[in-house]
């Protein structure tokens, strides 16, 4: 049984085929869905850390607004807009919310692409301390 899922978006229209993974599960009504969107650290989008409340990008509001029509779709889920590694801040939330499942979406890159642009679900899939769904986009 799955008692925690995270679900890493990225917030572009590939982000749909990922919820949609959910579909094919079977969840039940105590499962803890973890919504999470990662913003790099050299992002100028992310909001200052010392005004935690102030959301100062128009990107940071869109992903955030994004998330949270996701959210209206899910029972029990919660929302994480961090910055940081996309790699190692969804291992990071995984081991705090203890998931049982990883699910997060693919740019579709092969060979040598993927090898030269640091493939993060491959990094993900390499080191996470569960499960690891990988959805390809549509």
């Amino acid at each position: 049984m799955l008692n925690s899922i995270l679900i890493a978006l990225d917030c572009s229209p590939d982000s749909d085929s990922v919820l949609k993974a959910l579909d094919s599960l079977r969840l039940s009504a105590k499962t803890k869905l973890v919504l999470c969107h990662i913003f790099p650290p050299d992002n100028e989008d992310l909001p200052d850390p010392d005004r935690p409340h102030q959301f100062s990008s128009e990107r940071y509001k869109q992903a955030k607004k994004q998330l949270e029509s996701y959210q209206k779709q899910l029972t029990h889920s919660e929302i994480e807009i961090i910055g940081g590694e996309p790699v190692e801040e969804i291992l990071r939330l995984a081991n705090i919310y203890q998931t049982d499942l990883i699910i997060l979406g693919t740019r579709g890159l092969k060979g040598v692409e993927r090898i030269l642009q640091d493939s993060v679900s491959g990094q993900v899939v390499a080191e996470a301390p569960c499960s690891v769904l990988v959805v390809h986009p549509d």
